[in-house]
């Protein structure tokens, strides 16, 4: 068994989802992991990681959407607003949604449906570049049972 480890930096042009699966299957390519565990990790308490659809965009914007109907900006009861209004909103929105995320990796290539794709999902308004913690445990054939 191998450790591989990297960090992803990822910047967002303000709030909404960003496409990472591409970017995380090449690290996975680069380290020619065949069989074994993707671990991606999220510092941050305003964004989030999440796997969505990755075919329709609408999907994307539902999603998105979503987010602003259950978490809106500037509501009058935030005390936490000390970066802007959009603070508390953007941490009670990384409470909903995982900042962890653990996918197989199967011949190569991780194990996500067909319809599936990785995201970081930016709950701040303002640009950011976001660090995703990204490990791989590589399982070498002898000792797989």
């Amino acid at each position: 068994m191998k450790w591989h480890k990297t960090t992803l930096e990822v910047r967002s042009r303000g709030k909404g989802m960003i496409a990472i699966t591409d970017a995380v299957q090449q690290q996975i390519r680069t380290w020619q992991v065949q069989e074994g565990l993707c671990v991606l990790f999220l510092q941050h308490t305003s964004a989030s990681l999440v796997i969505n659809e990755n075919y329709d965009p609408t999907a994307q914007m539902d999603m998105e959407q979503f987010m602003e109907r259950i978490a809106p900006e500037g509501e009058p009861w935030m005390e936490h607003t000390l970066e802007g209004s959009d603070d508390s909103t953007s941490h009670l929105r990384s409470m909903l949604t995982p900042i962890s995320l653990t996918i197989p990796i199967e011949n190569g290539r991780l194990c996500l449906g067909t319809w599936q794709g990785l995201y970081l999902f930016e709950h701040r308004t303002r640009p950011h570049t976001r660090r995703i913690l990204m490990r791989a445990m590589a399982v070498d054939e002898g000792e797989m049972i």
